[in-house]
């Protein structure tokens, strides 16, 4: 097998998200401690206006409550548990387990300051969830907060919603977008993506399937980021095809594993 000759971007998806709950301040800690060089994370609106980093609709799944993010408050959330659930899947729990920082709900502009406090550039993707009954108040909370955060890494906006990368382009013509997809529509496989996206950002079944898009992606002049990339062969696969970032819920291994394969890891 050959590697890509350039270097493959390691994102955390919603931080190290295999050893700490999925979009806790911890996760987010150890996927930098990890070697990440980017972030992943999903912004969802409260009801009083605050963007979390939540990826449901709704709170069920990842917390101890119930109901919608969208008609929560933002003190209503921070009495959830977000993280106790991790330990309860089987996944055993650190000394400090109690700590708040694996089970409050985290804001997204509580994890620019962490990015900013980081002792190394730190890139930062941010996924709008749609649909919402916020609509574009999302993107517009979400660009000015950025222009009061500014980060020293990359910070690119990511989303399945091409009506939501357009608010973002109207806003911030200057701020990256990644147009993520599921499946590959007809319109996408010669590697076109909706104008002003210069990112595609492909499942890692979509290059299972059709491993020829990322070079299509390549020649029609767009990088190429894909999710979720966590099993050996996957990592394998997207390497041997050359693409410019892969999102995974185990940063540590994946970057490890891209190292040995383009040398620098040593044997093994």
């Amino acid at each position: 097998m050959t590697a890509a000759r350039h270097p493959i971007r390691v994102i955390a998806h919603r931080g190290a998200s295999e050893d700490a709950p999925e979009h806790s301040l911890a996760a987010y800690r150890k996927a930098i401690t990890d070697g990440a060089d980017g972030l992943e994370c999903d912004v969802r609106l409260t009801a009083d206006g605050h963007l979390v980093c939540v990826h449901d609709r709704r709170v069920n799944r990842t917390s101890n409550g119930r109901g919608a993010v969208s008609a929560l408050e933002l003190a209503q959330l921070a009495e959830l548990d977000f993280g106790s659930w991790k330990a309860q899947a089987g996944v055993a729990e650190s000394p400090d387990s109690a700590d708040r920082e694996r089970t409050t709900v985290l804001t997204l502009e509580r994890l620019l300051r962490l990015v900013a406090d980081a002792d190394r550039p730190v890139d930062l993707a941010i996924e709008t969830k749609h649909p919402t009954r916020w609509a574009g108040q999302v993107e517009e909370r979400l660009l000015r907060l950025l222009e009061r955060h500014p980060l020293p890494g990359r910070v690119q906006v990511m989303s399945f919603s091409a009506r939501s990368l357009r608010r973002v382009h109207l806003g911030a013509p200057g701020l990256p977008t990644v147009y993520l997809m599921q499946l590959l529509l007809p319109r996408h496989r010669a590697g076109r993506l909706p104008p002003g996206n210069r990112i595609a950002g492909p499942s890692i079944r979509i290059l299972r399937r059709d491993p020829g898009y990322v070079a299509r992606a390549h020649r029609s002049g767009h990088q190429v980021q894909v999710w979720t990339v966590d099993e050996p062969v996957d990592v394998e696969l997207c390497a041997r095809l050359g693409v410019d970032a892969v999102i995974t819920n185990r940063p540590r291994t994946v970057r490890h594993q891209l190292d040995r394969l383009n040398g620098l890891g040593g044997p093994g």
